[in-house]
C-alpha cells in the first residue's frame, strides 16, 4: 500500500516494459477478433514528470529523458506515443491508445488514492473497467472475459511484499490455467542475480509451458539494494515477437546511461 510509481515513472525500466508491451499490442492488433487486457498493478494511468514527485527522484531523466530526441528505429513507436499522448503515460495509458472499438481494457489499483485517479483518468471510457482491488487476486476474477477468447495479461508488481516473487509463478500459471493461450507478461527487476536464477528454476518446475525473458541491465548485477535491471516474462508470446523485442532491448541500451557490465539478452526458459 505504500509503493506510488509517481516517484519511478519514465524511469530506464519503465521504457524498456513499456516499448515491449506496445510490441504484444502491435501483435495483437494484426488479427481483426476482439482481446482482452488486463492490467493488474495499473497506478493512476499517467504522470506529470515536472511534478514533485518526479523531480525528487528525477529517474525519468535517466530513462524517457534520453529517448525523446531522434530515436532509433526500433523504439520510434513507442516514443512516438508517448509524446502523442503527453505527460508520461503508464501502461493503461498505452494499452488504451492502442484498443480498437471491439477490444477492452480492465485496470486494478489497490492503493484507494491511485485507484480514485485512475477513475478519474478513464471516466466515461465504455472500454475500460476500473477495480479498487488486489490484482492478483483478480487474475481468477476476471479471466476469463465475457465473450472475449485473446487476451493479454500485464503484470507489474511493487516488489514491496516478501512473496511477490514467488506470486509472479502462480499468477502466470493462473492466467494460462483460466484462459488457455492467453498472452502473459510479467515484469521482474534484476538486482543481483540469485533471484533471477531461482526464478527460472521455479517456472520450469512449475511447467508453464511457452516462456521467454527479456533482460536489460545497465550494470553488472551484484548489488542487491539496486535496480540494475529489468526484465518482462512472457508466456505464449505472439508471433515473431522475439524478433521484435531483440532491436528494441538493443536500442535501449544504447541510449540509456549504461555502465561496465551491461547488456541485454533474450532467453528461452520453457520450450512451447
Amino acid at each position: 500500500m505504500n509503493y506510488r510509481h509517481a516517484y519511478h515513472a519514465g524511469n530506464f525500466a519503465d521504457c524498456m516494459k513499456h516499448a515491449l508491451l506496445l510490441a504484444l499490442l502491435r501483435a495483437l492488433r494484426l488479427k481483426s477478433t476482439p482481446f482482452f487486457v488486463l492490467d493488474t498493478h495499473a497506478g493512476i494511468g499517467s504522470y506529470d514528470l515536472t511534478g514533485p514527485s518526479a523531480l525528487r527522484t528525477g529517474e525519468h531523466r535517466a530513462g524517457i529523458d534520453l529517448l525523446l530526441d531522434d530515436p532509433p528505429e526500433a523504439l520510434a513507436d513507442y516514443v512516438g506515443l508517448v509524446r502523442q499522448l503527453g505527460l508520461y503515460p503508464g501502461s493503461p495509458a498505452l494499452i488504451r491508445a492502442l484498443l480498437r472499438a471491439q477490444d477492452r481494457l480492465a485496470c486494478c489499483e489497490l492503493h484507494p488514492q491511485d485507484a480514485a485517479a485512475l477513475r478519474r483518468h478513464f471516466a466515461h471510457d465504455p472500454q475500460v473497467a476500473v477495480h479498487q482491488r488486489d490484482g492478483w487476486q483478480a487474475i481468477r476474477a476476471l479471466l476469463p472475459p465475457p465473450s472475449i477468447r485473446r487476451a493479454l495479461v500485464l503484470i507489474d508488481p511493487p516488489f514491496e511484499a516478501p512473496d511477490d516473487h514467488a506470486r509472479i509463478v502462480t499468477a502466470i500459471a493462473a492466467a494460462r490455467a483460466r484462459l488457455p493461450g492467453c498472452i502473459v507478461a510479467a515484469w521482474y527487476p534484476i538486482k543481483h542475480r540469485a533471484p533471477v536464477h531461482a526464478l527460472h528454476l521455479d517456472i520450469r518446475a512449475a511447467a508453464i509451458s511457452d516462456v521467454i525473458a527479456a533482460e536489460l541491465w545497465l550494470r553488472t548485477p551484484l548489488d542487491p539494494a539496486r535496480l540494475n535491471g529489468s526484465r518482462l516474462l512472457v508466456a505464449a508470446s505472439p508471433w515473431r515477437f522475439e524478433a521484435t523485442a531483440q532491436p528494441i532491448l538493443a536500442a535501449l541500451l544504447t541510449r540509456l546511461h549504461a555502465e561496465p557490465g551491461a547488456g541485454h539478452a533474450l532467453l528461452r526458459l520453457t520450450e512451447e
